[in-house]
């Protein structure tokens, strides 16, 4: 989505449940203020909601401090400042008060009047999980979901905690919304490369005919940070890596890479794609099959840039016993025509030594018995999305070397968007607002997606249930253990660096 260019955005009212909350500060409201900067949000007006009772003007200092610390606009001219705070309004609520929902019911439909807007209605959940059927519940009851324009919901992940959990969240929002008005975010769909991956794909001649089992001989995506679990401890030592970044994160980037090109640039059909795709993605039952193909590991106590770390078991509110992975990496395999036999190997920690985001299509090499292969050593050829920190597109390819002589090198083609259009580029979370308020639902996960991943990821952590000894470690500051390196050796491949990794850089370590 292009947010430069288009038309105006239809004017709606935004409910914000939660909008003291970390989320609203860090990304919500810096999004909304980008998009009204852009000229891309003018008509409407945002009702913020939490337990702590505030006045609208003590709201309105609360985002203005949002924006001037997180916003990539950071000047707030007065005139336009004034402008934009008088959209905000505050109301405290408590989620299961019936009351106070008709109460504040009715301030809407007086801001609606005062403000001339028509009933469009986006209800944004920043709260937890446990909280989104209450809330929807008590929006159908209090007649907010009557209104004369649309309603669309959007709620953040975690979406359950296994499928059962899943499945009963998702039927206690449908008693109040229709799947089509529901908009679940991954933000990492909302990234600029992620999003790129489609428009590489189906809009390039050169790339879509290789694009297949013939071709790849293999395609990599890693997901890697350097923190731990900061001030997560509770929420994570109940999830694991598996969980947070594996159901939702991992699985979109396959199911990105592997779909077939959609009939229709329709939000339906290409979601109909993705859909495919997680549907065919080879199912790991056994405790045999999950430990050849899934690695798991823990960290511990290790150094980075001379400071030392702690053993996630030490982190704050982390049972000192915990089996729970901060690392995971995995051989997966969709089983289908185009991709049968290619492995996505995928891997995802804390704790490593390079914040990045990256997916890596290796392609095969030229037959064995060629003479510049026996001769050359050649090196395979490479299509790399750096979706973070830096966006852009690497290919690496074999040429000559200049100068005498025929040695052939690799050479790189690296395009760097990041670096041709600024660092001020759209966040994520503005595409995906800008696009729940559009009506665009390419870009958010359908239930059947969600409870497909859900599906693959639980047979995997029910065979962990069944194991403890599979669980391996790993020094803070190392790229996890070396078993994750053997998932790749086994089958003759290696995984290639990323940014902010040299090749010297990668060690492992053994298990405790």
């Amino acid at each position: 989505m292009d947010l430069t260019k288009g038309q105006q955005l239809e004017g709606c009212t935004i409910f914000l449940f939660g909008a003291t909350g970390d989320l609203a500060k860090r990304k919500l409201y810096p999004a909304l203020y980008s998009l009204y900067k852009e000229k891309k949000l003018a008509n409407f007006a945002v009702i913020g909601m939490a337990r702590s009772p505030r006045t609208d003007e003590q709201f309105r200092e609360n985002v203005r401090d949002s924006i001037e610390e997180f916003s990539r606009y950071k000047k707030t001219a007065n005139d336009d400042w004034v402008d934009f705070a008088a959209h905000f309004h505050y109301n405290a609520l408590n989620s299961d008060d019936a009351k106070g929902f008709e109460a504040l019911r009715a301030k809407a439909e007086q801001i609606e009047s005062n403000e001339g807007l028509i009933g469009n209605r986006l209800y944004y959940l920043a709260l937890a999980p446990e909280l989104f059927g209450t809330v929807t519940s008590q929006l159908k009851e209090a007649g907010f979901l009557q209104s004369d324009g649309w309603n669309r919901l959007v709620i953040e992940k975690p979406f359950g905690y296994d499928h059962a959990s899943a499945a009963q969240l998702n039927d206690d929002i449908r008693t109040a919304f229709k799947e089509h008005e529901i908009y679940r975010i991954d933000h990492y769909l909302g990234k600029e490369m992620v999003q790129n991956i489609e428009v590489i794909r189906f809009a390039n001649a050169f790339f879509e005919p290789l694009w297949n089992r013939d071709h790849i001989a293999n395609i990599q995506i890693t997901l890697s940070e350097t923190v731990g679990v900061e001030d997560r401890g509770g929420y994570y030592d109940q999830a694991g890596a598996l969980r947070d970044m594996g159901q939702n994160h991992m699985l979109q980037m396959i199911a990105m890479m592997a779909m077939e090109p959609p009939s229709r640039l329709k939000p339906e059909d290409i979601r109909d794609e993705k859909v495919k795709v997680l549907r065919s993605l080879r199912a790991y039952e056994t405790v045999e099959e999950v430990r050849d193909h899934v690695i798991r590991a823990q960290y511990v106590e290790g150094e980075a840039d001379g400071k030392v770390l702690p053993a996630y078991r030490a982190e704050d509110k982390v049972d000192p016993i915990s089996k729970t992975e901060t690392f995971f990496a995995a051989k997966v395999f969709v089983d289908n025509f185009r991709w049968a036999g290619v492995p996505f190997y995928i891997r995802t920690g804390k704790r490593l030594p390079a914040k990045s985001t990256e997916v890596v299509v290796e392609f095969k090499n030229i037959p064995e018995r060629v003479h510049f292969a026996n001769s050359m050593q050649l090196e395979p050829n490479l299509l790399v999305f750096r979706v973070q920190p830096m966006e852009g597109i690497y290919i690496k390819f074999n040429g000559k070397e200049p100068g005498g002589g025929s040695h052939i090198i690799p050479i790189a083609m690296d395009f760097c968007q990041t670096c041709q259009v600024g660092l001020n580029t759209p966040e994520a979370y503005e595409r995906l607002l800008h696009d729940a308020i559009a009506g665009d639902s390419t870009y958010f996960t359908r239930w059947d997606e969600v409870a497909y991943a859900w599906k693959f990821i639980d047979s995997i952590g029910q065979a962990w249930s069944q194991n403890d000894r599979d669980l391996l470690f790993y020094e803070s500051g190392s790229w996890g253990p070396k078993e994750a390196m053997e998932l790749l050796e086994q089958d003759g491949f290696r995984w290639w660096p990323v940014q902010g990794q040299d090749e010297g850089e990668i060690t492992w370590v053994m298990p405790q």
